[in-house]
C-alpha cells in the first residue's frame, strides 16, 4: 500500500500543477477590452502608410512659410544659428555698444530684448509663438538690475572664451564657474537665454549644451560625430539623444511614424514590447518637460524623414501644455521658435474623451486640483488652442468633468494594453486630431 501511495503522489502532484496552469488566451477578453475590434495589422500598416505618404507629399508640395514673409516680421525677433567666429564679434560688438554708452554718460547697461508674457505673440500662419521687438535696459548702477548685469558681463566673457578655445560645455558646468555670482542654476540658466537672444544666435551656437535627457528607439538609423547608431540594437533604454544637434546627420529609415511620448514609464513599455516591429515608427520620449535637444531631433527627424508625428501624453492640462512646446513652442525660448518647434503634430491619445470610450475605470482616474482646472482655463484662452476646435472641445471637456489620467491608468487591463490594445485600435481608427 505504501508502495501504490508513493506511485500516486508524483502524477497527483503533477495533475494538480496542470489544472492551476492557466489558459493563455483565456484574459484575452477580460483584459483587454475592445481586442476583438482590432482588424488584422496589415490594414492598420496600410492606413498608416497612407498617412506616411500624405505628409510626404504636403511637405514637398506645400512652401514653407518664414517670419519673413508676414506683415508682422518687421515688429518680430528671430535667431539663426552662427558659427563661432560670428558669435564672437558679436560679442564683441555687445561690449562696445557697452563702452560707448558708458563715454557717452549713460552708464554701464545692456540692451536685452525682453521675454516677458507681453511680449510674445502667436502667429496662425506659422502655427507657433514668436517674440517681439521690446528691449530693456539692464543698468549695473541700479539696485534691482546690478546682479543681472554682472551675470550677463560674466557669462559674456565665459561664451567668448568657448568660441576661443572652439569647445562645449553643459549648464551645469557653467553655473560651477562661479557660483558665488551665480547662486542660483536658473538664474544663470535664464540669463543664458537673454545673451543668446542679445546675440540673435541659437543656443546652440554658443557651444553650452543640456545635459542628455531625451532618449530615442526603433526603426532608426543616424550618425552621431561619425558613428553610426541603429536605434533597433539599443535594448529597452534606446539611444540617449546627443546634446549637440550638429554632430547627427545622415538619418535613415523605413519608419512610417514617429511616435512622441511624455512619459518614460509609457516609453518603456513600449520599447520593451517592441512595439515599433509590430508597427514600425521611431519612438521619442524627453521623460517629461520637453529639452531643447530632444525638440531639435524631434524637428530635423520630422523635415528630414518627412514623417507624420502622433503624440502620447496625459490625459491633464500639462500633457497638453508639453505638446504645445513641441509643436508651437515655448514662451521662455521663443525668440527661438522656428529651430524649435516641430510643425503638425497629431494628438493621438490619452484625450479626455478616450476615458469614458475605453472605458477607464473610476478609479484610475484623478480628480483635478483647483490649479489644474486654473491651468486648463487658461489653455482655453490661448491662441493656439483656439486655433484647432477638436483641442477646444477635448480641454473644455477636461474641465468639465474635473476628471485628469495619465497614460499608466490603461495598466488597469494589463500591463501590454496599451502596446497590444490602445495603440493600435487608436491607428485603426486614425483617432488622432
Amino acid at each position: 500500500m505504501a508502495d501504490k501511495k508513493k506511485r500516486q503522489t508524483p502524477t497527483t502532484v503533477a495533475d494538480k500543477k496542470k489544472r492551476r496552469r492557466p489558459d493563455p488566451s483565456s484574459d484575452d477578453d477580460t483584459h483587454h477590452p475592445f481586442k476583438s475590434l482590432l482588424k488584422p495589422d496589415e490594414l492598420i500598416l496600410q492606413t498608416l502608410d497612407d498617412l506616411r505618404s500624405a505628409t510626404a507629399s504636403s511637405s514637398s508640395s506645400s512652401k514653407s512659410i518664414t517670419l519673413a514673409d508676414l506683415a508682422v516680421g518687421s515688429t518680430c525677433r528671430e535667431v539663426s544659428d552662427l558659427d563661432l567666429p560670428s558669435v564672437q564679434s558679436e560679442i564683441e560688438l555687445q561690449m562696445l555698444k557697452v563702452i560707448k554708452s558708458i563715454l557717452d554718460g549713460n552708464g554701464f547697461a545692456f540692451e536685452v530684448p525682453s521675454r516677458a508674457a507681453a511680449n510674445q505673440l502667436y502667429v496662425p500662419e506659422l502655427d507657433r509663438i514668436v517674440l517681439k521687438d521690446k528691449t530693456s535696459l539692464r543698468p549695473y548702477a541700479n539696485v534691482s538690475t546690478v546682479r543681472k548685469a554682472t551675470i550677463t558681463a560674466r557669462l559674456l566673457q565665459l561664451i567668448h572664451q568657448l568660441c576661443l578655445k572652439n569647445i562645449h560645455v553643459t549648464k551645469r558646468d557653467l553655473f560651477y564657474t562661479d557660483v558665488k555670482l551665480f547662486q542660483d542654476q536658473t538664474q544663470s540658466d535664464s540669463v543664458l537665454d537673454d545673451v543668446s537672444c542679445m546675440l540673435g544666435c541659437t543656443r546652440s551656437s554658443l557651444n553650452v549644451i543640456a545635459s542628455e535627457k531625451g532618449v530615442v528607439v526603433g526603426r532608426l538609423i543616424f550618425s552621431d560625430n561619425g558613428d553610426m547608431i541603429d536605434c533597433t540594437k539599443m535594448g529597452m533604454g534606446g539611444k540617449a539623444i546627443p546634446p549637440n544637434i550638429d554632430r547627427v546627420g545622415d538619418m535613415q529609415s523605413d519608419a512610417l511614424f514617429i511616435l512622441l511620448v511624455e512619459k518614460d514609464a509609457a516609453y518603456i513599455r513600449l520599447a520593451e514590447d517592441r512595439f515599433y516591429n509590430r508597427f514600425p515608427c521611431i519612438i521619442v520620449t524627453a521623460k517629461g518637460q520637453p529639452d531643447v535637444a530632444t525638440r531639435l531631433f524631434l524637428r530635423k527627424m520630422k523635415l528630414e524623414l518627412k514623417l507624420p508625428v502622433l503624440a502620447l501624453v496625459d490625459s491633464d492640462p500639462y500633457g497638453l501644455k508639453i505638446l504645445s512646446v513641441y509643436g508651437c513652442g515655448s514662451k521662455n525660448m521663443s525668440y527661438d521658435s522656428a529651430n524649435l518647434t516641430t510643425p503638425d503634430i497629431k494628438w493621438l491619445g490619452i484625450r479626455p474623451s478616450d476615458l469614458d470610450k475605453y472605458k477607464i475605470p473610476e478609479q484610475c482616474r484623478l480628480t483635478m486640483t483647483d490649479q489644474d482646472i486654473k491651468t486648463g482655463k487658461e489653455m482655453l484662452e490661448e491662441d493656439f488652442v483656439k486655433k484647432n476646435p477638436k483641442w477646444v472641445e477635448e480641454l473644455t471637456l477636461m474641465v468639465k468633468t474635473k476628471q485628469k489620467a495619465e497614460i499608466q491608468a490603461l495598466s488597469t487591463f494589463g500591463f501590454q494594453y496599451l502596446s497590444e490594445t490602445y495603440l493600435p485600435l487608436k491607428l485603426q481608427e486614425q483617432d488622432w486630431i
